[in-house]
């Protein structure tokens, strides 16, 4: 049997690396408008004078690939040269058993690497290979002019291995799906919303809101994903390349493959559940009894679900913001609201579902913020979607999440809201409509009611944006 050599595995090294023979990153990847989130992420790769590598983690089809060869053309365009650049995927078969020091090496030698010199590795979907993260770490330590960034889908499995193995030499790095004001600048749409100064930083305003509302149907249906948004032909079939290529690859292979699940079926029974109900409440009880499955069993599907970015959970409190000690019901919300669509299809202008994949759009952009902590509110007779709490575990202020017109005009019908902050001295906060914007009172309450695509595009820019302190949803 031959094996292959070293003159095979250089050869693709070559293709993959065009820029070491005076080329460049292709056109199709580098004409792509960056994500928002590259700014944030660049500084990190070019960063030489702290011994870390980067690990770039996310959901499949997020565009982290992308992301490596933008960085790679910005390397070069601040005059890098391209022998100092590398990319290996590592997941191609001429790869496999191969080793990061051994693929570092030879990849030098091939690309004619001056020595004394910063290089720049790039090794892309690094979960495909044994023991990474020891390897990461052994490059890490012993050569300190060469400054290596990694990246892979299994981000639950990517994320518990750079913690464990790579404390204080791993730098973590989480791009998630697309958020609302990352979809309309990549479509070129920003100008739908107009930015104003405001004493809290920005307001922000629909210059048309129902061309917006437009847009921000499109983004609950198709948006998530930065392929899909530029492809007609996968929008006309989101469930072949969302639910083929991104969900069953997730449930098929990196979830079995990361914690042993033997129950496929079951728990691609249970995602399906959990998709449908999306910004819904559910109890391990009611899904123990329709799946027939042990609860613990069930909430350890929940767990994998939610590390491998599916599904987040948002827990409950009551309304004096008061944790539950035994938590057996609890909202789910998909990441991207476009899964749904993939799943089952995709929501027309009128559909019943539009309120919860409003909610669910809102949640998502919050999910880019991992500081935020945030549940929703429910006792007998009322809920509040959206609940903040502070370090004390008091509510900073607390959101209405509504799909519809009907309540700036009748704030009282609001009771539910009114009552929790009441409760919990807040004395203005937000509600969401479907098109308009202002501020109105209601028993004593300030209550600021913007547009929920607006609002949505308010917390993505202000999160991505910036990246510092939380954004102040009420009065934004």
């Amino acid at each position: 049997m031959r094996r292959i050599s070293e003159k095979q595995v250089t050869d693709r090294l070559r293709t993959d690396n065009p820029w070491w023979n005076r080329g460049g990153v292709g056109r199709s990847l580098k004409e792509l408008r960056p994500r928002a989130y590259f700014d944030l992420f660049f500084p990190l790769v070019r960063a030489t004078d702290v011994r870390r590598a980067v690990v770039l983690m996310g959901p499949r089809r997020v565009g982290k690939t992308v992301m490596l060869h933008q960085a790679i053309d910005r390397l070069m365009k601040e005059g890098v040269a391209g022998s100092q650049i590398t990319y290996v995927s590592v997941d191609h078969p001429l790869y496999h058993g191969l080793s990061l020091d051994q693929l570092l090496a030879w990849s030098g030698e091939a690309a004619g690497a001056r020595a004394g010199e910063v290089r720049y590795v790039f090794f892309d979907e690094i979960q495909y290979l044994r023991e990474w993260e020891i390897q990461l770490k052994v490059l890490t330590d012993d050569r300190p002019l060469t400054k290596v960034t990694v990246s892979g889908s299994a981000a639950a499995a990517l994320r518990l291995r750079s913690q464990e193995s790579g404390a204080g030499r791993f730098t973590d790095f989480l791009l998630p799906p697309l958020t609302f004001y990352e979809y309309l600048d990549l479509v070129g749409e920003l100008d739908l919303v107009i930015h104003q100064p405001s004493e809290l930083g920005w307001r922000f305003r629909a210059a048309d809101i129902d061309e917006l509302n437009n847009r921000f149907l499109h983004y609950l249906n198709f948006g998530g994903y930065p392929e899909v948004v530029f492809s007609p032909a996968i929008q006309a079939d989101p469930g072949r390349f969302i639910r083929n290529d991104i969900v069953d690859k997730v449930l098929l292979r990196d979830l079995p493959s990361l914690y042993g699940i033997s129950d496929v079926q079951e728990l691609n029974q249970l995602f399906t559940t959990l998709a449908f109900n999306t910004a819904g409440e559910v109890s391990l009880q009611e899904l123990a009894r329709n799946s027939g499955a042990a609860k613990n069993t069930l909430k350890r599907y929940i767990e994998y679900l939610e590390a491998a970015f599916l599904i987040r959970v948002v827990h409950r409190i009551d309304r004096s913001a008061r944790r539950f000690k035994r938590a057996w019901s609890f909202k789910v919300y998909l990441t991207n609201p476009s899964m749904r669509a993939a799943l089952f299809s995709p929501a027309g202008g009128g559909a019943p579902e539009l309120g919860h994949l409003a909610e669910t759009a809102i949640f998502s952009q919050w999910f880019h913020q991992e500081r935020a902590s945030i549940y929703y509110s429910r006792w007998p007779g009322g809920e509040v979607d959206i609940v903040n709490l502070d370090a004390t575990q008091r509510p900073q202020w607390a959101v209405e999440v509504k799909w519809s017109d009907r309540y700036p005009d009748n704030p009282h019908q609001l009771k539910s809201l009114i009552s929790f902050c009441r409760t919990n001295g807040i004395d203005h906060t937000l509600a969401t409509s479907r098109t308009i914007q202002k501020t109105v009172s209601a028993g004593g309450l300030s209550i600021a009611f913007v547009p929920a695509s607006v609002y949505c595009y308010t917390l993505g820019h202000n999160i991505v944006r910036s990246k510092r302190d939380l954004p102040k949803p009420p009065g934004s």
